[in-house]
């Protein structure tokens, strides 16, 4: 692995917009590169020895390529990789305008709780 390499999969896994299915696969990768075995990055991550080597076998193979899903049968996608990441950057790094954030209510209520001036069955 180059340090080059190294870089990318370590941007990969510390971006909050990164697909967590990559981001998975770059923990595989720099797992393995720093020595761990397959058992032992398989018991690390939680999961099974055989997605291990797979996306291990896809990185030796391919490089950084090797860590993208492999196109699947059907009608092919009209939309990139490309377009699906800038998106999730959009949504996740910026905020709308006129925006009263994400976790306000405009009117300040709270899930769960009604207003002041609620009937009875909002209680």
């Amino acid at each position: 692995m180059t340090d080059a390499q190294r870089a990318v999969l370590e941007g990969w896994v510390r971006r909050r917009s990164t697909a967590q299915a990559l981001a998975l696969r770059s923990r595989i990768v720099l797992e393995s590169a720093d020595g761990n075995s397959i058992a032992e990055v398989s018991r690390r991550l939680g999961i099974a020895p055989e997605t291990v080597r797979t996306w291990r076998r896809g990185f030796l193979d391919r490089g950084l390529e090797g860590m993208h899903d492999e196109p699947r049968p059907g009608v092919p996608r009209k939309i990139t990789d490309a377009d699906v990441e800038r998106v999730i950057v959009k949504t996740l790094e910026e905020t709308p305008k006129n925006a009263v954030g994400r976790l306000e209510d405009p009117a300040g209520v709270r899930p769960g709780s009604a207003p002041n001036n609620a009937p009875g069955q909002y209680t």
